[in-house]
């Protein structure tokens, strides 16, 4: 399983949200010294978003999300804001390792085949969800998807994508620990790798998530934000608890 430290971007900064709620918001400084101090620390990848552009489909911080790709020598996966093929080929030219499609996946299904075909290994799918998945959220968790995630990982199971990101929006940013239950159903429904993201508090959660098991699946990776900022869990004991899951 791979750890994947998060990075959201807002006005250029990079701060953490609860519950993707904008008023409770808080700002961590630079986010390509944040970057940097996952490297450092020995991360391999690291989960970039710009919130501004997942809410407006502006890029808004696209300069920033690939500065950080210069600055860094490990892969970035990178969403927010990607609705068609000019954005997606801006940040894979640019450097950017996998790109994410949240809103537009869910809105335009047809781009999301497009868009495999054409980056093959390249596109992620993130599926932000609510009440256990009964609702998923579109436009910086603003809006409504108007699908189940049931049913949206039905309709993406066929495409050649690089891996899902499924997150738990109530328990994002909260530190209360992962949806283990919930997760494990995405194993049993999911033909692709798939990446947990919401609620890790520290080591013990991470280990959980390692040895989750569903018929022969098991995670890919893990998106860990406010445990790294806030120092419950530390990014080398972080890397290594992942690594433990082989």
């Amino acid at each position: 399983m791979e750890l994947f430290p998060a990075i959201d971007l807002h006005d250029g900064v990079a701060v953490r949200l609860v519950q993707g709620d904008f008023s409770r918001q808080r700002t961590y400084g630079d986010p390509i010294e944040l970057a940097r101090r996952y490297a450092a620390a020995g991360a391999r990848w690291i989960h970039v978003v710009d919130l501004d552009a997942a809410r407006t489909g502006q890029p808004v911080n696209r300069r920033t999300v690939l500065a950080i790709t210069e600055a860094v020598e490990l892969s970035v996966q990178a969403g927010g804001g990607v609705r068609g093929p000019d954005a997606a080929a801006a940040l894979l030219d640019g450097g950017v390792a996998r790109v994410v499609l949240g809103t537009a996946a869910v809105r335009d299904p047809e781009l999301v085949g497009v868009l495999a075909s054409r980056f093959p290994g390249q596109i992620v799918v993130g599926l932000d969800h609510r009440g256990g998945g009964a609702d998923l959220a579109v436009a910086g968790w603003e809006g409504e998807g108007g699908t189940t995630l049931v049913d949206a990982l039905t309709r993406i199971n066929a495409l050649p994508l690089a891996a899902v990101v499924v997150t738990a929006i109530e328990r994002d940013g909260t530190m209360e620990g992962p949806d283990i239950g919930g997760l494990q159903h995405v194993l049993s429904l999911s033909a692709h790798e798939v990446v947990a993201s919401g609620g890790v508090r520290g080591v013990e959660d991470l280990e959980a998530l390692a040895r989750l098991r569903e018929g022969g699946h098991r995670l890919a990776g893990a998106i860990v934000g406010t445990a790294l900022v806030e120092g419950t869990v530390g990014i080398e004991e972080a890397v290594a608890a992942c690594a433990a899951s082989g």
